[in-house]
């Protein structure tokens, strides 16, 4: 692979001959277009571990997304910083825009998750395992595993490039680079893989993106990683295990000394450092700022050795060999504090018992509206069916008579609801509430 390829700003859907703007980059073009889209507000309601709970300022997907793009900038800057001397003229001016593109495709990286966290996917996935009988018959084996493997990273991947009823091909126009390094897991549903990273419908957009950036091919025809997705998965990584912690901290749910400690430990082989943290935390001593202090310490010390780890694996990478992610590649003292914060993490966060609830609440909403909505748009059998039908908005409405394509609209409808709408429509439709006017 090669950075002149692998920075593409050849825009998706285009005409390869449009008029570039002067005053920004495609780069910045992609972000500015991403972040005054209506999906990517929609994050603002959309589950990131936690409840939205009032005026606990603790972290949704929107929120999550944007200090995403920051931590993925400043990965990006520094990855410039450390490569610029090995390069030849042509390869600076290409890596030059490494953190405008890593910074666009940690915006979106989040853009296809359904409501309600994680669980949200698990409840669509579960939603087809529990109907198989129903569903399986209609389906040949690769559409099967998209829906009974559901994945956010695929759902973005779509909801970017493809074109909905009534606009423009191209979905969102992003430019191919982007593009590329929104795609974690390059590979299908079918793949004998953990995650997966497009959908059946995507594979033609998914082959012009892997081909318009060069990126590498294996033996079987298989993609590798664009390299950028390394750095936007490090900045996913750092923030959500690093915020999660500070935000159960906020809810009450962890002591400050507790999580000072941890945090203080990623410099915990670094003196001068932490004779700094020492004088100022004389001076400051509101928990809160306390907390903000050192956590912002501990993701510059991450930020520092996943740059580091990145560039030391450079070469295998752009060769197309899968690399080890660049946060279990940190320097011995912040591997062993971020191994510390993902146990507390998984041990006494995310089995908060109002974690738990909304997980368990976001089963039964997403199966109430999935159960729904595929019934109107496959075959609906009567006056219900026909006016939840009419709820469907025009542009995911398929007329295409392909089963498959008819649920992957569904899909987009309901994964696309913030947590607020699809609480309203279930309660609807199950007869709690009444609609106002």
């Amino acid at each position: 692979m090669n950075w002149t390829e692998l920075t593409c700003p050849q825009r998706f859907g285009d005409a390869p001959e449009a008029t570039p703007e002067k005053h920004r980059t495609d780069f910045q073009r992609d972000y500015d277009r991403l972040i005054f889209s209506a999906p990517f507000r929609r994050l603002q309601d959309k589950t990131q571990v936690f409840p939205l709970p009032g005026n606990k300022l603790v972290h949704n997907r929107l929120t999550h997304s944007l200090e995403v793009a920051s931590v993925g900038r400043s990965l990006g800057n520094m990855v410039v910083r450390l490569l610029t001397p090995t390069l030849s003229p042509a390869e600076q001016q290409a890596v030059a825009h490494i953190p405008s593109i890593v910074a666009a495709a940690c915006l979106a990286h989040d853009m296809g998750n359904p409501p309600f966290g994680h669980s949200g996917e698990e409840a669509i996935r579960q939603y087809f395992i529990d109907r198989q009988a129903h569903y399986r018959p209609m389906l040949d084996e690769w559409e099967w595993a998209d829906l009974v493997r559901f994945e956010g990273n695929a759902n973005a991947l779509r909801l970017l490039t493809q074109q909905l009823q009534g606009r423009r091909s191209g979905g969102f126009r992003l430019s191919y680079a982007v593009l590329a390094s929104i795609i974690k897991y390059p590979y299908p549903s079918t793949a004998q893989r953990k995650k997966f990273g497009y959908f059946k419908a995507e594979t033609s957009a998914f082959e012009l993106i892997a081909q318009r950036t060069g990126m590498a091919r294996d033996g079987h025809g298989a993609s590798s990683r664009h390299p950028l997705a390394y750095l936007v998965e490090a900045a996913d990584d750092i923030c959500y295990q690093i915020m999660d912690i500070e935000d159960a901290h906020r809810l009450g749910l962890l002591g400050t000394e507790h999580v000072l400690e941890l945090f203080r430990s990623f410099m915990a082989d670094d003196g001068p450092t932490l004779d700094k943290i020492a004088t100022t935390m004389h001076e400051v001593t509101d928990p809160n700022e306390q907390v903000s202090y050192l956590r912002a310490m501990g993701i510059g010390r991450l930020v520092g050795d996943c740059a580091i780890a990145f560039v030391e694996q450079l070469p295998s990478i752009m060769r197309g060999e899968t690399a080890t992610p660049l946060t279990q590649k940190l320097s011995p003292t912040a591997l062993e504090a971020m191994q510390n914060i993902e146990q507390i993490a998984i041990n006494q966060v995310y089995k908060y018992p109002k974690v738990v609830e909304i997980e368990i609440a976001g089963y039964r909403i997403m199966g109430s509206l999935l159960d729904a909505f595929c019934a109107a748009a496959l075959n609906p059998q009567n006056r219900r069916d026909q006016k939840v039908a009419s709820l469907l908005p025009s542009q995911y409405r398929c007329s295409d008579g392909n089963v498959y394509k008819k649920i992957l609209s569904v899909l987009d409808f309901v994964a696309g609801m913030t947590d607020d709408y699809a609480l309203k429509l279930f309660r609807l439709f199950q007869g709690i509430n009444l609609p106002s006017l």
